[in-house]
């Protein structure tokens, strides 16, 4: 692992891991691993903080992979394009109803309407078109000299649009995999959350867990969050793994939200 300074991640995203970077590494398996994968990127806090040699980074959002792709390939002219941006609601909607062609400028647009939207929540409508309001944000801050380091981390990274399954065809053994899927279950409750049911919902948890015993199979190890729910902790309750507990704020919700002390499950197959 290089970990030569400190890198934030360069976007706001609902569900993101920096409440676990305290914890992480109190998990890694003796801090010697292969090669490192994160199918479900996201935001990609942990890998900021492992700044892992070598990585193979995918999620399912395209327009996520190309910002990450853009920013590793092309950061000068990102970086100017979204210092010409203005943090107003007129050009906000401008913006999100726009179509640009042009690969920098659409991962710019994606970045923009990501830092300024309410949440900082990704939602597209039935046509596939970006749809939250604008989220009066403030302190909307491009901050070149960490765009700059992402893109050198990035340099390492191999970047891919996919389902989380056909990650297996890169995971060699004593690789390490973490993994933090759209959770399809509320925390400590037995109802389903809307939204996410859709992007990953019952069958798919199904298909994660026997994602995760053919990591094993491979000799590789994992990491894995998920809502701390019964049916969750049944699905993934393994002889070679251990469910650990842990607490977080949440700080993603609307109007009506409870923002308090949550529970989630951290899952692995390390033993330390």
């Amino acid at each position: 692992m290089q970990q030569t300074k400190k890198i934030k991640p360069f976007l706001r995203w609902a569900g993101g891991k920096t409440w676990l970077l305290k914890y992480i590494d109190d998990f890694l398996p003796g801090n010697i691993y292969n090669n490192y994968h994160e199918p479900f990127l996201g935001g990609g806090a942990i890998f900021f903080h492992l700044q892992p040699n070598t990585s193979i980074l995918s999620d399912l959002n395209p327009e996520l992979i190309e910002s990450y792709i853009q920013v590793r390939d092309n950061v000068e002219e990102l970086i100017k394009i979204l210092e010409s941006y203005k943090n107003d609601k007129d050009f906000y909607y401008k913006l999100r109803n726009s179509s640009p062609r042009k690969a920098a400028t659409k991962a710019a647009r994606f970045i923009y309407l990501n830092k300024t939207s309410f949440n900082g929540i990704f939602r597209v409508n039935l046509k596939g078109e970006y749809n939250v309001p604008y989220g009066y944000k403030k302190n909307y801050n491009v901050d070149p000299e960490n765009m700059r380091n992402v893109s050198k981390i990035l340099k390492n990274a191999k970047i891919i649009n996919q389902d989380f399954e056909k990650s297996l065809d890169s995971i060699k053994p004593k690789d390490l995999i973490f993994l933090d899927p759209p959770y399809t279950v509320t925390h400590n409750d037995n109802g389903f959350i809307k939204y996410n049911a859709k992007l990953f919902n019952e069958e798919s948890q199904l298909r994660l867990a026997k994602y995760i015993d053919k990591i094993e199979e491979i000799g590789a190890y994992y990491i894995l969050t998920n809502a701390a729910h019964k049916w969750v902790h049944k699905v993934f309750k393994r002889d070679s793994n251990k469910i650990y507990t842990l607490n977080r704020i949440s700080i993603i919700g609307g109007i009506n939200a409870v923002r308090g002390n949550y529970e989630e499950y951290l899952i692995s197959n390390i033993k330390n």
